[in-house]
Order: C-alpha cells, then sequence, then structure tokens
C-alpha cells in the first residue's frame, strides 16, 4: 500500500465514520472503485483508532466531566452521571451482536450489491426521521434538547439501532441520528449523543481488529502508510464531526440523504 493511498483511505474512514454515509461501506467500494487490493483487517484497526482520537478530543471537556462524575457522589455532577451510565447501557446490544455475529457479518455482507441497497435504504430512513423531528418542531412538540435530557429507554432504543450499523452500507453515526430523531431528540442532541456513545464502540472494534491482527501478519503493512492514515483519519473526523454539528444547526440532513441515495443508485447501475 503506497502512503497515497493510506492517506486517501484514512480520509475516508475519517469522514464516513462521523457523517452518515456509511464508513464501512465506502471502505469497501472505494479499494473497488480504483482496483486496489483489500486494505486488511491491520489498517482498518489503525483508522479505527484514528477516529477515536477525533471524537475523544472533540469532546475531550464533556468527557472529562462525566469520568469525574463517575467517581464523585457530588449531587451537582447527577446529571453528567447519569448520562456516562446511559451511554454504557446504549453500547450493550452492538458489543453482545459484535461477539456473536460480527465474525460471519464481516464475510458475508461485503458484496457492492448489499452495500448499494444499504446506502438508500437507511437514506430514505435518516430522510423520514428528519421529517418526522420538523414535524414535532410544527405541533409545538416536546424534543429532547440536549444530552442531558435522555432517559434510558431511549439510549437503549439508540443502542439496539447502533447495533444494526455492523452491516456495512448503514452508517453507524446515519442509524444512531435517526433513532435519536425518532426517540424525540432534536438534531443537535441526536448528533451528539451518537459521536458520545461512538467512542466505547470505536474502540472495541479497533481492539478486536487488532486482536486478529496477531492471528494474520501476512496482513501487515509497513509503518509509514500505517501512520500517514492513523493521522488522515484523526484529522479528517475531528472536521467532519465540527462540520457535521455546524450543518445540521443550520440546515437538515437532506445533503446526506441525496448522496447516500445517488451514490447507491451509481454503484448498481457501475458496479454490479
Amino acid at each position: 500500500m503506497s502512503i497515497l493511498q493510506a492517506i486517501i483511505l484514512g480520509i475516508v474512514q475519517g469522514l464516513t465514520e462521523f457523517l452518515p454515509v456509511s464508513s464501512s461501506g465506502h471502505l469497501i467500494f472505494f479499494p473497488k472503485l480504483f482496483g486496489w487490493q483489500d486494505q486488511g483487517l491491520s489498517f482498518d484497526a489503525i483508522m479505527h483508532l484514528g477516529t477515536l482520537v477525533a471524537v475523544v478530543v472533540y469532546f475531550r471537556q464533556k468527557l472529562k466531566s462525566m469520568i469525574q462524575a463517575v467517581f464523585s457522589r457530588d449531587i451537582a455532577r447527577a446529571v453528567d452521571r447519569k448520562l456516562a451510565w446511559l451511554l454504557i447501557l446504549s453500547i450493550i446490544p452492538a458489543s453482545i451482536v459484535g461477539l456473536l455475529l460480527g465474525g460471519w457479518i464481516e464475510e458475508n455482507t461485503r458484496a457492492v450489491e448489499f452495500i448499494a441497497f444499504g446506502f438508500i435504504f437507511w437514506g430514505v430512513l435518516l430522510y423520514l426521521a428528519d421529517f418526522y423531528g420538523k414535524w414535532q418542531v410544527a405541533r409545538n412538540k416536546e424534543q429532547v434538547v440536549s444530552t442531558d435530557g435522555v432517559n434510558w429507554k431511549q439510549a437503549l432504543f439508540i443502542g439496539c439501532a447502533q447495533a444494526i450499523a455492523l452491516f456495512p452500507g448503514t452508517s453507524r453515526s446515519g442509524i444512531t441520528m435517526t433513532a435519536g430523531l425518532f426517540s424525540k431528540l432534536d438534531r443537535k442532541s441526536a448528533a451528539e449523543f451518537s459521536f458520545l456513545m461512538s467512542i466505547p464502540v470505536i474502540g472495541l472494534a479497533g481492539m478486536v481488529k487488532l486482536v486478529d491482527l496477531f492471528d494474520r501478519q501476512h496482513e501487515l503493512i509497513s509503518v509509514a502508510p500505517m501512520a500517514a492514515g492513523f493521522l488522515a483519519a484523526a484529522v479528517s473526523g475531528f472536521l467532519a464531526i465540527a462540520a457535521l454539528m455546524r450543518i445540521i444547526q443550520k440546515w437538515s440532513f437532506t445533503p446526506f440523504v441525496v448522496y447516500r441515495i445517488v451514490l447507491g443508485i451509481l454503484i448498481l447501475a457501475f458496479m454490479t
């Protein structure tokens, strides 16, 4: 793998991990599009760690407050303590599905047709969820306007949705934001909760792939492409989070919906 290829894949991973467009789908079809060899588990693991760094750095103050709250009995920290436990609750479904079916999903759902239909279907569902959110506002229905207002039922529902994101073409951020909108969170809260709950999931996925790496020594890549991919994923991931938080507060998820549907159609038309 060349350094340029590693940088391109790192940027793709960083942007698509946090934008609602499916990172796994892009990392499968991009190499196919350019005729590159599959980058392998080792490179995927390093890029996952790069995006983990991005989201931890972006939400470092919130994470610091939650960690301190968990180890404190201060009543003033009750809200942060509650959010920390809800985030733990939200990752249970994906952790169980990943441990039981992760290997099967990895080996049996990488066909471009599957990814294309995933782009389209989950894109349409995101649009419906965004429309539902607008309808809630128009009808003056109460919405959760801060992650501090999320309850355990909403957290568990969003967590169950996150488990579906193990299938390529779904988008972890996209489906959790969709579930958040259907759970009556506003756009900002849905996105923020999605990003926060991604931290343990991305970390776990990266660690699992690193463990698998020891059983697949033939997939080892030289240090330079690894480092380039890691940095590209970290920087582009941070920028993707910042950009999305601005976009959804001014506009909507519609640009990402259109992108997903158009891309899915193009894949079906030219790559199947």
